[in-house]
């Protein structure tokens, strides 16, 4: 599989509103988005979209339901890798033995992805993300 970039890296966090302070506080990054769901941006050099994840949204994204499986490491954050065709990507993690949180599949903000956890319990996520990829230039072999 040939990792393109790094699509996002968002922590995972229990309170959105306290995390969203700390964060625009602290660090002065100024975020878009719900003040309920999830905050994000895409204006910060270096990557391509920071975002706060409430887990209880990431555990809808993976499972359909607002609570983390108790059997599974709650994951800390996310890290979404950018692929060109995730449903190879995913075939070839299958191959290799790692268990999917969930198929690929295109979300309604036009994002495909499907999802495991590394040994870790990092939420780790193959992507393929057509707005962050608007102006770049890729090979014509991604």
């Amino acid at each position: 599989m040939k990792i393109e970039f790094v699509a996002s890296f968002s922590p995972i966090v229990e309170d959105l509103t306290s995390a969203r302070s700390f964060y625009a506080e602290a660090l002065g990054i100024d975020f878009e988005g719900s003040e309920e769901d999830y905050a994000f941006t895409e204006r910060l050099d270096g990557v391509k979209h920071l975002g706060l994840w409430p887990l209880s949204a990431a555990a809808d994204a993976c499972f359909g339901s607002p609570s983390w499986p108790a059997g599974l490491p709650r994951p800390q954050a996310s890290i979404e890798f950018e692929v060109a065709d995730v449903a190879a990507a995913a075939e070839e993690l299958l191959e290799g033995g790692h268990q999917l949180l969930h198929e690929p599949r295109t979300e309604p903000w036009g994002q495909t992805v499907a999802r495991l956890l590394s040994a870790d319990g990092l939420l780790v996520a193959i992507c393929h993300t057509p707005h962050l990829r608007e102006g770049r230039h890729l090979t014509d072999d991604s």
